[in-house]
């Protein structure tokens, strides 16, 4: 079980490995004077990712995606990428600017997963359950993929804004659960709510049983939640082949936006048929959208300066001054007339 302690000691670690790096995954390149071609990442099961998506668009051009495995905690991926286990990785902009008050030598450039009225979290109980107010949360037990992210955020600002103290809110317990298997351990009582999103929520309420208690979309209205990050080091050497990732990521959200969903849930059964990683394609036909709430990805201050000021507000950044502005760049994309 992933405890919070956990998460931040490898947030820790993450930071002081970074300090010892030299862009690592483009080594070669960089000593010949080359800019990197290849780009290792982390995926999801069952999932395409806006930069699979563009790579099999043909976006990226003679950039290469090096698939290493799959994570379902977006926290662990930016660590991944700040340690130069990858060159890049994604997480609700929250978790970035965690990372980014402990010195983390990283940088978000496009945002690439969202909330809409099509694309949202929910936190769903079974029917008949007696958990029906904020209140009633207190010593209960709620599956979320990972800990200290977009669920936690989400699930707080909730209780808080019902009243809840901090003590009271510190008896609602956060567990773990693969997302793929948050549906069951709902159904089986090993929880008692179950954080529902994307094609898996639509899956679960297809069988019923379930309703939600409160979700993102309501309490947020729609935003940008999570960005693609690199370290600054590889941005520095590697701007050519980060600007083309960047705007070709862009240019995929924007595809799938204007492309008919039928079409655009058959190209990603053709990628995951390609790319034979064993995985269930049955929950693709439930797919509406990304959720990025801006054009291409281009990142909008708000969308850091909002989780800055939570943050501050809870306490979690321990009185470190953080700005927006520090943590992501537009540059790289051509969509906000980027100039790398």
């Amino acid at each position: 079980m992933t405890t919070r302690r956990s998460t931040l000691a490898l947030l820790g670690a993450a930071v002081l490995s970074a300090s010892g790096l030299s862009a690592c995954g483009d080594g070669d390149a960089a000593a010949a004077g080359r800019q990197a071609t290849e780009l290792r990442y982390q995926g999801s099961v069952g999932t395409v990712t806006p930069a699979e998506l563009a790579e099999d668009l043909g976006y990226l051009g003679d950039v290469k995606l090096k698939w290493i495995g799959n994570t379902i905690s977006g926290p662990q991926d930016i660590q991944a990428a700040t340690t130069g286990d990858i060159d890049f990785g994604g997480a609700f902009n929250g978790a970035i600017v965690k990372l980014a008050a402990n010195r983390a030598p990283i940088k978000a450039v496009i945002g690439y997963y969202g909330v809409d009225k099509d694309s949202y979290i929910g936190f769903y109980v079974l029917d008949g359950s007696p958990i029906t107010s904020p209140k009633d949360l207190i010593g209960k037990k709620i599956g979320v993929n990972t800990l200290g992210a977009h669920a936690e955020a989400i699930t707080k600002t909730y209780l808080s804004r019902a009243g809840l103290s901090d003590a009271e809110i510190q008896q609602v317990e956060l567990v773990v659960v693969p997302p793929v298997n948050t549906e069951q351990s709902l159904r089986q009582r090993q929880i008692d709510v179950a954080q529902l999103g994307g094609t898996l929520r639509d899956k679960a309420l297809d069988r019923g049983g379930i309703h939600p208690l409160y979700t993102d979309f309501e309490l947020l209205g729609p935003f940008t939640a999570g960005s693609y990050v690199f370290r600054e080091d590889f941005l520095k050497k590697n701007p050519d082949t980060v600007k083309t990732f960047v705007s070709g990521v862009g240019k995929a959200i924007e595809w799938s936006r204007s492309t008919p969903r039928e079409q655009v849930i058959a190209r990603f059964r053709q990628i995951l048929a390609e790319r034979a990683r064993n995985e269930d394609d049955s929950q693709l036909k439930y797919w509406k959208s990304y959720g990025v709430n801006g054009r291409a990805g281009v990142i909008e201050e708000k969308e850091f300066a909002t989780w800055i000021e939570w943050l501050t507000g809870t306490g979690e950044l321990k009185g470190k001054n953080v700005e927006a502005t520090d943590i992501f760049t537009n540059r790289y994309n051509t969509a906000a007339g980027g100039a790398a």
